[in-house]
């Protein structure tokens, strides 16, 4: 590649938002580079078009090989998934930070013009999140810091190196807060998911084998905000090419409990379900959502797609890979 504005690389490029922002950003006609560590194989969308590479970007040599030649850096790679991922993995959550640093490094040693890093509303102090009724989360909510253990940590302290490498290098860093993205395409079992996907898993196969109870963690009452992936991706590109430097909220503002959207998940796939509350499983914070003051304020936007809508598209991706799932289980005797 040689720079003129139009070249990109996107790390994490073979996760959730990783493909679907490879795919927004060639539609612009972008040249992007997408790099990985997983086995091109394994990530979750795949285009062609790009070009698609597995570096370890733990390594500082990886980092200096991806960004070569390439104008912009979307900055996505790190190891994370769900509550229950988070909450027992970590250190490998905080080892994430070898990725930032080095790529930091990267881009500003190779003159990179703008470096975008996803960051999370873990990076939010817990004791302004210990109700459902909490205030809405605003930027300055970070401090005093008291994030997330591990993963938010992690995220928290990226964000100032970011601050730092733009006051003392002139590298363009902009940040977003990721409010629990989801949608088609994404991890959908495994341990790493999200709650909307848990759900929508637990729904269909409800629905699919017949056996009309579902697990949900904690009591339900536990409320979030949920973005679906097309908003995470037009507020990212917003972002990005803005001059707004802080770190920004990037999250819908349509709150809702755990047991709400289970309601709303019911109703798009036509049933209704006995519930079984795990009440000592992995919860999280007992309230969060997305204040988006800010972003209206410096770009005259924020996410828009209703939870509904979002779900309604996710479930139908969901139920699909369900159903494929038990007609393979079905074909070797084993439907469990």
């Amino acid at each position: 590649m040689r720079r003129n504005g139009s070249h990109v690389l996107i790390t994490g490029a073979g996760g959730f938002i990783g493909g679907h922002l490879v795919r927004a950003l060639l539609d612009q006609g972008k040249s992007v580079r997408a790099v990985d560590v997983k086995p091109i194989h394994e990530w979750d969308q795949y285009h062609s078009e790009a070009e698609n590479w597995r570096l370890d970007l733990s390594l500082p040599a990886d980092c200096h090989v991806a960004v070569d030649g390439v104008d912009t850096v979307y900055n996505l790679a790190a190891d994370m998934g769900g509550i229950g991922f988070i909450e027992n993995n970590k250190a490998e959550c905080m080892l994430s930070v070898l990725i930032s640093t080095h790529m930091l490094v990267a881009a500003r040693d190779a003159g990179v013009e703008r470096f975008f890093y996803s960051s999370s509303a873990c990076v939010y102090a817990a004791d302004k999140q210990g109700r459902p009724d909490d205030p809405f989360l605003v930027e300055e909510d970070a401090y005093p810091a008291l994030p997330e253990d591990g993963y938010g940590w992690e995220k928290l302290f990226t964000e100032r190196m970011a601050r730092h490498f733009r006051e003392d290098y002139g590298l363009s860093t902009k940040v977003a807060r990721y409010h629990n993205v989801y949608g088609p395409h994404g991890t959908w079992d495994g341990g790493r998911e999200k709650a909307p996907a848990a759900i929508c898993r637990k729904v269909a196969m409800a629905k699919l084998t017949g056996d009309h109870e579902i697990e949900i963690w904690g009591d339900g009452e536990q409320t979030r905000s949920f973005m679906y992936v097309d908003d995470c991706v037009a507020g990212t590109l917003k972002i990005t090419d803005g001059d707004f430097a802080d770190p920004l909220n990037l999250g819908s503002s349509e709150l809702v409990t755990i047991n709400e959207m289970v309601d709303i998940v019911e109703g798009v796939a036509g049933v209704r379900l006995r519930r079984r509350h795990l009440l000592d499983a992995p919860q999280g914070v007992r309230g969060r959502c997305s204040d988006n003051t800010l972003i209206r304020k410096e770009f005259d936007w924020e996410p828009s797609i209703g939870l509904r809508e979002g779900l309604e598209r996710t479930y139908s991706w969901i139920e699909d890979q369900v159903a494929e799932r038990l007609r393979g289980c079905a074909s070797v005797g084993d439907v469990r």
